[in-house]
């Protein structure tokens, strides 16, 4: 896959804040990248500064190898799509669509008639890609929140940008709705055969959507990788704390597959740590398993049950801690239990 974008140690300041402390960041050519973080990480000014809406304080912008810093957003081969979508209420979704083309279209030499044809043609084509065929002549009132949001992916779509930029873009939606629209995201991206760089604090929306997963924490990138690589190997506590559920332990790394938590040793899958080394442990709930007394690891007493539709989240009080578990089965608030796991199921990540 070819690089696309680089970001070289971009920093940026705004006043006294430093909201980004030297991003370094390679995107590849139809990636559906996703820059994920809390509030106030620095996510939405990657953005910003890939779109050439912001500058970088310092640091390199590359596009296709080529330094962008100055380039001003017009110029760039990306478009972006807002979460307030900023859709003309004025013209109808057909002319919304056809509202860059047109612009664009302008300084061409071509007549007026091939002018209409062109446009008919790619207005066509982006709205069968967003699945708003017959929508042409509707207002834009007369629009649910999904159906705007498509129209607007069309408007970006249309004037064939290399790369999309999608700051939040189904913030406003409900659950359902954001849900579906998930899947179609990715879909649309698959067609359009861009690359999508979407920017969010959920993480169930990281996980279904990209390609890449960006995570950032106050200004820095924690770690990048697939969402099997972050959700199932965080390389820290704010990683494995922000996606997903977790049970975080402090744990003292005996030996290479050997570690140490709950005054118990366990055998596990990972090596390359200092002997003795204190490291975090994550058990993620649906990784852990509840049978009778004295039938596994650890032993606790239901604290609580809470049936969440296609399992139960029980949480088992032990004598150090209380354990978060997904399961199945019920079992009684009161009870005494008993906790297990796989040795794959545990994770060891440095201190952070």
């Amino acid at each position: 896959m070819k690089k696309l974008i680089e970001l070289k140690n971009v920093t940026k300041a705004f006043s006294s804040q430093v909201v980004l402390k030297g991003i370094d960041l390679d995107i590849y050519e139809n990636e559906f990248v996703t820059l994920l973080g809390p509030s106030g990480c620095g996510k939405t000014t990657t953005l910003r500064i890939i779109g050439g809406f912001e500058k970088p304080s310092n640091g390199e912008v590359l596009f296709n190898g080529v330094s962008v810093v100055d380039l001003p957003a017009h110029k760039r081969p990306t478009n972006t799509v807002f979460q307030r979508y900023a859709l003309f209420p004025h013209l109808d979704v057909y002319e919304n669509v056809a509202f860059g083309l047109r612009l664009k279209l302008k300084k061409s030499k071509l007549s007026n008639k091939e002018k209409e044809l062109e446009i008919e043609k790619k207005v066509s084509k982006y709205l069968q890609m967003v699945g708003l065929v017959g929508y042409e002549k509707r207002s834009i009132n007369k629009l649910s929140g999904g159906q705007q949001q498509r129209v607007a992916i069309a408007r970006a779509l249309i004037n064939e940008p290399q790369v999309l930029l999608l700051d939040e873009p189904l913030a406003a939606l409900d659950l359902k709705l954001r849900q579906e629209m998930q899947y179609e995201l990715k879909e649309i991206q698959r067609n359009a055969g861009i690359t999508f760089i979407f920017v969010t604090h959920d993480q169930e929306e990281a996980l279904t959507m990209s390609d890449k997963i960006v995570v950032m924490n106050e200004g820095e990138i924690q770690q990048i990788g697939t969402p099997e690589d972050i959700y199932n190997e965080p390389i820290n506590k704010f990683v494995a704390g922000f996606i997903g559920e977790s049970n975080l332990i402090e744990g003292i790394m005996k030996d290479d597959y050997l570690v140490h938590f709950d005054d118990k040793d366990y055998v596990c899958v990972d090596k390359g740590f200092k002997r003795n080394e204190s490291v975090d442990v994550v058990l993620r709930p649906e990784d852990l398993d509840i049978v009778e007394p004295n039938e596994g690891f650890i032993e606790g007493i239901v604290d609580s049950i809470i049936f969440k539709g296609v399992h139960y989240e029980i949480d088992v009080k032990t004598e150090k801690r209380i354990y978060t578990i997904h399961t199945i089965k019920y079992h009684e608030e009161g009870s005494k239990v008993s906790i297990i796991f796989d040795k794959e199921d545990i994770h060891v990540m440095e201190k952070w």
